[in-house]
């Protein structure tokens, strides 16, 4: 993975989907949205599993560069 596409996925997982599950939930309270907690939960399944991936990424870079 390079440098960019590291950048890229790391914003995603820190800033991105845990907004739209926030958001997500927060509206489907409000407005009644179906399934709106099982949708925000499986973004956070995701989040957490891209998180993961990140971590071992990063681990292995550290490694390397060694």
């Amino acid at each position: 993975m390079n440098n960019k596409t590291y950048d890229i996925l790391k914003e995603v997982a820190l800033t991105v989907l845990p907004t739209i599950a926030t958001f997500m939930v927060t509206l489907g309270n409000i407005w009644g949205i179906p399934f709106a907690t099982e949708i925000s939960a499986t973004i956070m399944a995701i989040d957490t599993a891209l998180g993961g991936i990140l971590h071992i990424s990063n681990t292995n870079y550290k490694k390397e560069s060694e």
